[in-house]
């Protein structure tokens, strides 16, 4: 039998009820969409004053290098961090600038010497040391989408022809505004709100709970462990802890996290209350990839701190507004901060935390980790007595 409704011309459409989306919103799906073409092997557009086509040496392809040729004109350029300029070319490298940009030859254009040029780890003779020429315009944009895509920093672009910017969506190739992707990582922060709580009693602290955070239309979750009932009165007992695949969940000796989370759990439970924040930022921030790069350059010889500069990445890649945002969502203001790291305090001050007090938080050398705790006082300033 046909119904009445649908086919009376004099009713109106049912529309789905779809809640309007932001422009903010739009703009953090089209910087997650560009970072996974990247991931994919894809060239991406990134629009500002001298638009730019590039591409993710870690995942160029064949192809991807010959669609990069299609939307470009030359000169092209490999865009390099500072540091692994210096490593690739051996020779020292001004450190003024975001990036070095390597004039690519035809020799370069192959996939696995682009790998090479970004990946230190790899036991690969690259062809002569390229000319330099000044970095684009957009270059701190570029490396700023690969970092996101949690890719080595390193990629090869070339301005875009007029003809790509003006038919980029006919030709499937994905257009990004720069100064969106430089504002990604403090809007996806400052969006974050809580999706889902409920009670996990731990072996350690039966009295917990874990609610999980997430920015709207963002993948990336962080989580927070509560124990007890913290008194928004007082100051609560506070750990920022970046989460470590590698010591937290397969008891790693080469660092110390996992008893630092572990022993956070402890303390807080003993205390009676506590908020331990687990943030999705491997490695300060890196990556677990990237991560297990940075350990194999440390078993070269490099400490934990050149091993990441090595890589093209900073020192500490880590965005503590994240923690300040989950805190001020728990009701938390004042903390006592479970740390042995005074850049953690100050950063979190300056996120708008009122922190009353460090408090220490070290574990003896496990005779693996003593190198990678040593640097971490000499080279970061941690206070481990």
């Amino acid at each position: 039998m046909t119904s009445q409704l649908a086919s009376d011309p004099a009713q109106p459409a049912i529309q789905p009820a779809f809640p309007p989306l932001t422009r903010q919103t739009l703009q953090m799906r089209v910087v997650q969409r560009a970072a996974a073409e990247l991931k994919r092997g894809l060239p991406v557009l990134i629009e500002g004053r001298a638009p730019l086509v590039v591409l993710a040496a870690e995942t160029a392809s064949v192809a991807g290098l010959a669609d990069l040729a299609a939307l470009s004109e030359p000169p092209g350029c490999l865009l390099l961090a500072p540091v692994r300029a210096a490593g690739a070319l051996h020779r020292p490298i001004e450190q003024t600038e975001p990036a070095v940009a390597l004039r690519l030859r035809p020799d370069m254009l192959m996939p696995d010497v682009l790998r090479a040029y970004a990946d230190p780890t790899l036991d690969q003779v690259l062809p002569p040391i390229p000319d330099l020429m000044a970095p684009p315009l957009l270059a701190d944009a570029a490396l700023a989408l690969a970092k996101l895509a949690r890719l080595l920093p390193a990629l090869v672009v070339a301005p875009a022809v007029p003809y790509a910017v003006a038919h980029a969506e006919s030709r499937g190739l994905l257009t990004v505004g720069a100064e969106v992707v430089l504002a990604y990582p403090s809007a996806a922060a400052t969006g974050l709100r809580r999706v889902a709580e409920t009670a996990i009693p731990l072996e350690d602290a039966p009295d917990a709970r874990i609610v999980a955070f997430r920015a709207p239309d963002s993948g990336v979750e962080h989580l927070a462990i509560v124990i007890g009932k913290p008194d928004p009165t007082t100051p609560t007992l506070c750990r920022v802890h970046s989460e470590c695949f590698t010591g937290d969940l397969l008891g790693s000796l080469r660092c110390d996290c996992g008893a630092q989370l572990r022993g956070a759990i402890r303390r807080m439970a003993q205390d009676g209350t506590g908020v331990l924040l687990y943030l999705a930022q491997e490695g300060r921030g890196i990556g677990l990839v990237n991560k297990l790069r940075a350990y194999a350059l440390q078993d070269r010889g490099l400490d934990t701190l050149d091993a990441n500069c090595a890589l093209g990445w900073g020192a500490d890649e880590r965005n503590f507004v994240i923690a300040a945002v989950m805190l001020r969502e728990l009701g938390v203001g004042a903390v006592r901060l479970l740390t042995n790291n005074p850049d953690k305090v100050s950063a979190l001050a300056a996120c708008g935390v009122e922190v009353t007090e460090r408090v220490g938080h070290s574990f003896r050398p496990n005779g693996v980790n003593d190198a990678y705790l040593a640097t971490k006082a000499r080279r970061f300033g941690h206070m481990l007595d």
